[in-house]
């Protein structure tokens, strides 16, 4: 023990602590095998989660939520290691991950290979400056040999085959290998939609996923538009319409108020009918702009109350309320459309346009999304 607990002679307690000199700092070599010791431990964990024959693995979080998974990317990043080594192989994971999308298990388990390696180099008396030295120039010796080696695989959009086989491969590892050939087809089409083939880039902010609950993975789809996950502001509103004409606005429908603080008094009938005139017609105005540029759908950025509503299914006119921020904005990229700041502003040279916007039913819960195809702007 490296701690006394004693009383003084008024019974009050208190602790003696030892020096503690026989603690000490590791240094050197010793230091630099305990953080291949460190890396190693990691490799070996996701090690057997690797390739056809590679197991599941159960992470249990603090909060008790449960992960299976055998992707090394979701392993590590679950894993709370404290080990400032053991970070960077997750660093490392987590790299591979964003640039590549894939080989987030081998590159941890090719890391810890090479460690292991250069604990034998270490053990010979080899400077760890000249070990790294020589992983540089062996892998640039690897990489020219892979060019020597490899083939050039010809593609077009017309014959996706071959990347069709890439994401199939690629996708062996996931939750979703029951539905293998039908997620992998999706991969490809959704990366064909926003690719720029010129440039050799994908803009992977175009690319959006939403889940519902229930369902089963089959019942996974790609829609080549933009999907909102509100439902049009009233029910009886029309749940398709062709040829839509969106009006994309970030000011709510609602009467004018005062920047300061304000305050009304209403002390007779007269006073309250005239104020519920004055919003009935404020209201009436607001539609009649959106009706004379042109548009038959709505999506506002803030929400309206019940009389809004009202008026708008009076005057045919669908609206979509409180859609967020990025959905606005990938709404007005999709749609060719301006984001309109004050309904004077409207035109109709600003107003989205897009084939066909419906509302669908989604998992067991039976949520409803809106969903808009057959946009202006197709790489969106």
């Amino acid at each position: 023990m490296s701690a006394i607990y004693t009383t003084d002679e008024y019974g009050r307690p208190f602790i003696i602590v030892r020096e503690q000199d026989k603690k000490h700092r590791k240094t050197g070599i010793e230091a630099t095998k305990a953080h291949i010791m460190a890396a190693k431990t990691v490799s070996n964990i996701v090690r057997t989660s690797l390739g056809p024959r590679g197991l599941d693995k159960i992470l249990i979080s603090p909060d008790g939520d449960i992960t299976i998974s055998n992707d090394g990317a979701t392993i590590m990043s679950q894993m709370a290691i404290e080990n400032q080594i053991g970070k960077l192989l997750v660093e490392l994971s987590k790299s591979q991950d964003d640039e590549i999308g894939d080989g987030t298990t081998g590159i941890v388990v090719l890391a810890g290979a090479l460690l292991e390696q250069a604990e034998e180099l270490l053990d010979r008396g080899i400077h760890p400056i000249r070990i790294s030295d020589g992983f540089e120039r062996a892998c640039k010796i690897a990489v020219a040999h892979l060019d020597k080696v490899s083939d050039v695989i010809p593609w077009s959009k017309d014959d996706t085959s071959d990347l069709f086989k890439c994401a199939k491969t690629s996708l062996g590892s996931k939750i979703v290998n029951k539905c293998h050939d039908q997620f992998a087809q999706i991969a490809v089409d959704a990366i064909l939609s926003v690719a720029d083939l010129e440039r050799k880039d994908v803009d992977f902010e175009l690319i959006k996923m939403e889940g519902k609950v229930g369902g089963e993975l089959a019942n996974t789809a790609l829609v080549k538009g933009v999907v909102i996950d509100k439902d049009f502001s009233h029910p009886q509103m029309p749940k398709e319409i062709k040829d839509a004409k969106i009006a994309i606005l970030t000011c709510p429908f609602e009467p004018p108020k005062p920047k300061t603080k304000h305050k009304l008094d209403i002390t007779t009938v007269k006073e309250f009918e005239e104020l519920q005139k004055y919003e009935r017609d404020t209201f009436e105005n607001m539609i009649k702009q959106v009706k004379d540029c042109g548009a038959n759908v709505v999506a506002c950025q803030w929400g309206f109350d019940d009389e809004a509503n009202s008026l708008l299914l009076q005057h045919k006119l669908p609206a979509i309320r409180w859609v967020g921020g990025p959905e606005i904005e990938l709404l007005a990229i999709a749609t060719n459309g301006r984001i309109v700041p004050r309904f004077e502003d409207l035109s109709s040279q600003k107003l989205g346009s897009a084939g066909t916007i419906r509302e669908m039913t989604f998992g067991t819960t039976n949520e409803n999304m809106i969903v808009v195809e057959d946009c202006a702007n197709s790489k969106a």
